[in-house]
């Protein structure tokens, strides 16, 4: 009889090694079902509540159909066993929505035994790295993995094979209003657009700039040379000041506010009567000292 061991945390290798823990579990639980390929009848089916996909473009899913009535179906769909007669998707949710609409009553399945921990593991990373996702999708997963799976900016980037700064780029997408991320979700603006405008600190400008990219159809390239000339401080390249000994205060204050609203965050300004002084940028987390690098151009 195997020894009992406790389960470590399969996320980082990746999907395959999420099924190889399943299939373990079969072993040790066998009344849970098997790895072989088996048609299930689709009404035996419910979709995966773990699902990142949330939106299924209806023309895509009736060329699959069309394609399902000819061929067949091609790859099998991914399911754990509930109950008896009853399964529910890890992988494979389009699959089984344009097979219905192809008139199949089954499907053929991979079953697994996963627990809903796996499950959520399985459903996200199979996603993330084989489906063609849109970057809110991706960013909503990445959330997830996140929050769910308490894994930090760092440990999911090397889980999913990102860079930290990729990983934080596509999180940022979230903080963008709905009107974008929709257009974003459907592909009227890329994901290099979004970037663009995630710089921007005032909503009302962020959708103004929006709205000019969908409108005059701008590039990528264009939608940065705007949000810089949005951003850019409106102060002269060297404030007038009066006396050198004795700079007047209110304009230090002026050029401290303007550069306030530059960063998104309140600078700290200070100098001394000789001229002589220091300019604070504060930042409260790796997102926001990525943001202000940022902008100051550094990465």
């Amino acid at each position: 009889m195997a020894e009992n061991k406790p389960r470590k945390s399969v996320l980082g290798r990746g999907l395959a090694a999420l099924i190889s823990d399943a299939d373990e579990a079969e072993m040790e639980y066998p009344h849970g079902g098997t790895s072989n390929i088996n048609d299930i009848p689709l009404d035996q089916i419910e979709v995966n509540t773990f699902q990142p996909r949330n939106y299924f473009d209806e023309e895509s899913l009736l060329e699959l159909a069309d394609s399902i009535k000819v061929q067949g179906i091609i790859q099998p769909i991914t399911v754990r066993k509930l109950a008896e007669k009853q399964y529910q998707i890890i992988s494979g949710e389009r699959r089984y929505r344009a097979s219905k609409l192809a008139g199949l009553t089954a499907i053929p399945a991979y079953v697994r035994v996963a627990d809903d921990q796996q499950m959520l593991e399985m459903a996200l990373i199979e996603n993330i790295q084989r489906e063609n996702l849109n970057p809110i999708e991706i960013s909503l997963s990445y959330q997830r993995l996140m929050t769910e799976c308490s894994l930090k900016q760092e440990e999911l980037g090397e889980r999913v094979g990102k860079n930290r700064a990729t990983v934080a780029n596509y999180l940022r997408l979230l903080k963008l209003p709905p009107d974008i991320q929709i257009a974003v979700r459907d592909n009227k603006i890329s994901f290099g657009h979004a970037r663009s405008i995630i710089s921007i600190d005032s909503v009302e400008n962020q959708l103004a700039v929006f709205k000019r990219i969908v409108n005059e159809e701008l590039s990528v390239r264009k939608a940065e040379e705007l949000v810089r000339e949005l951003s850019a401080p409106k102060v002269p390249a060297r404030p007038t000041i009066s006396s050198p000994a004795n700079p007047p205060q209110h304009e230090y204050r002026k050029l401290q506010s303007t550069l306030s609203n530059h960063f998104g965050t309140k600078v700290n300004l200070k100098v001394n009567d000789k001229n002589e002084g220091e300019i604070k940028i504060p930042f409260y987390s790796t997102e926001d000292f990525n943001r202000i690098l940022e902008i100051l151009a550094l990465i």
